[in-house]
């Protein structure tokens, strides 16, 4: 069997490029990570309930990782270079780009999925359409909301002069993070490959990461004309919707490890889903920035009466089944405990958080709603914003720590409910003995206390792949 250092070794790996940072991990042919290297990247809030980031530096993060996760394997000995066999990528969803195609520039900073600046848009959009915030539901399985990237390419169109001239002259492109990352590594506005070709870049996203833009049509997979007419956005500036598993392009000069192919991308959340292996009736529940519940429905649409979305699980490959998935989005999870960090100073590290909230046995009566930039699943209200009730003089840091942690679980909790409703009754959630199981991963899920809340409060049982 081939190791470490011998010939005919086998490596693949992973971009992960997340809302806050973006990491690089190489993998053997027994899927043990064997080098990796993360970096964080700058968040920009402009104004309030604004969110954005710089996509050159996410770009710049992604080649730092790249190339610093393979110094990493030489150094203790692996031979990457000569077996890596192909790159995947994962992304944060929804985020927005928008660059010049002759240029490679982008036209504006990226909007990020939980920027809420689209607001007035949204509620023009459900005064104007006949079918108010479901108008899309029955096509592309979201209701309208400043979460998806529809609505951001709007602002963009009806905000920004750079952006409008360059969608009337035609040289404007889209794309989510992926989309984004691809056209770059594969050779952006021309480049070569590793065998001195000239390369241009591809302009592609894969289905999971076209169903969150409110564009794609859920049962054709491909963009949804009508939809396109009614919001006034052209098609031309769209990437070509692919599926999950399938060789894309390569990645070309001037990157670490040119020459290897790119051949598998999905959206982080049903990357997620696809390595917990949810089949149909299965559930898996991230703990990351947000919190992300996706209940795989099998190859037909189930349409949601409880405030959940309709969206793609996974299709591996051209001509492999479409699996669907109910979705429950959570807009803050993780980073309500950053927001304890970095704005409040009740804590130094995360990490922190579970020592401080063990000092006290409740939340003595403190509940904390984190809608920064309002609520997600089940509630869409990006008009909500956040509070902390029930504080008194008895109140002190560690109730205010447990009740952000118990403000997680209590979302988590709403969206299973709405879940129960929609698929529960059909047959659609197995489950053991009258427990459910929930499948949990994402840094949170090292908080044990975490855990335990939200098993007190589901009546569930946890599957950890950490």
């Amino acid at each position: 069997m081939a190791g470490k250092g011998a010939e005919g070794e086998v490596y693949v790996a992973s971009i992960d490029q997340g809302t806050t940072s973006t990491r690089f991990i190489i993998y053997d042919r027994h899927a043990k990570p064997v080098a990796s290297h993360q970096l964080e990247f700058k968040q920009h809030y402009p104004e309030a309930g604004w969110v954005e980031h710089d996509p050159i530096e996410i770009m710049e993060s992604v080649t730092m990782c790249m190339a610093k996760a393979l110094e990493k394997a030489t150094a203790d000995g692996y031979n990457v270079d000569a077996g890596l066999k192909a790159i995947g990528i994962t992304n944060q969803r929804e985020t927005t780009v928008m660059w010049s195609k002759s240029t490679g520039l982008p036209l504006y900073n990226a909007i990020v999925w939980m920027d809420a600046r689209t607001s007035p848009i949204c509620r023009r959009l459900e005064s104007e359409l006949s079918g108010g915030r479901t108008h899309f539901v029955e096509t592309c399985g979201l209701p309208i909301s400043t979460y998806f990237s529809a609505l951001k390419v709007l602002w963009l169109m009806e905000n920004v002069d750079a952006i409008k001239d360059a969608v009337r002259a035609g040289d404007a492109l889209f794309g989510t993070i992926d989309t984004w990352l691809i056209w770059n590594l594969t050779g952006g506005t021309g480049g070569t490959d590793h065998d001195g070709k000239q390369v241009f870049g591809q302009h592609v996203t894969d289905c999971s990461n076209a169903s969150r833009t409110m564009l794609m049509n859920l049962k054709a997979l491909d963009w949804d004309k009508p939809t396109l007419e009614t919001l006034g956005i052209p098609a031309e500036i769209l990437p070509k919707i692919i599926s999950n598993s399938e060789r894309i392009g390569v990645v070309a000069n001037g990157f670490p490890l040119a020459g290897v192919p790119i051949a598998g991308c999905l959206g982080d959340q049903h990357a997620a889903m696809l390595g917990q292996l949810c089949q149909k009736g299965e559930a898996k529940s991230t703990y990351g920035t947000g919190a992300f519940i996706l209940l795989n429905t099998g190859e037909e649409v189930t349409q949601s009466s409880h405030g959940l979305l309709s969206t793609i699980a996974y299709k591996l490959g051209q001509s492999a089944p479409t699996n669907y998935a109910l979705e429950g989005s959570i807009a803050i999870a993780g980073a309500a405990v950053q927001w304890l960090r970095d704005s409040l100073g009740i804590i130094s590290t995360s990490a922190e958080i579970e020592k401080l909230a063990e000092t006290v046995h409740d939340s003595g009566g403190i509940y904390f709603v984190p809608a920064f930039n309002g609520l997600f699943a089940p509630w869409w209200r990006d008009d909500a914003r956040g509070i902390c009730i029930g504080i008194t003089r008895f109140t002190n840091k560690g109730h205010i720590a447990r009740a952000v942690l118990e403000s997680m679980c209590f979302q988590v909790n709403d969206v299973l409910s709405s879940m129960h409703k929609d698929a529960g009754g059909a047959g659609e959630m197995k489950s053991t003995e009258g427990e459910f199981l929930l499948r949990v991963d994402g840094g949170a899920t090292v908080n044990n206390l975490l855990m335990q809340i939200q098993v007190k409060y589901c009546f569930l049982s946890l599957s950890f792949f950490q």
